[in-house]
């Protein structure tokens, strides 16, 4: 599977940074990606005060270097750069070896508490 991480620093952001990223997911971008052509999955992660990443899996690689290049052309305006106050610090294609279901199941869900 083709993968893409896109990571934002969070070390200069601003105070708040978390819950405004948070809001923007829950309140924007879960139903954009939620409903993208081409691609499989999407994860929000951070760690409070170090980043904040994107993880992406995409049906084919054509579809990932399509979404990456856009994307690469305009990070820096990206909503996630514009409320970091920064453009990502990386934009990096992987492979995925595998994802696995557990007994508990998948939720997908704009915020998860």
């Amino acid at each position: 599977m083709n993968g893409l991480t896109v990571r934002w620093s969070l070390a200069d952001a601003p105070a708040g940074v978390e819950e405004a990223l948070a809001t923007y997911v829950a309140d924007t971008s879960h139903a954009r990606f939620s409903s993208m052509t081409g691609l499989r999955f999407k994860t929000w992660r951070y760690v409070a005060g170090e980043w904040f990443e994107g993880c992406y899996v995409f049906a084919d690689d054509a579809a990932r270097v399509a979404f990456q290049e856009t994307f690469t052309a305009t990070a820096g305006e990206s909503p996630g750069s514009q409320i970091v106050g920064s453009p990502p610090v990386l934009i990096e294609a992987c492979s995925v070896m595998a994802v696995a279901e557990g007994a508990a199941g998948f939720v997908a869900a704009p915020r998860v508490e």
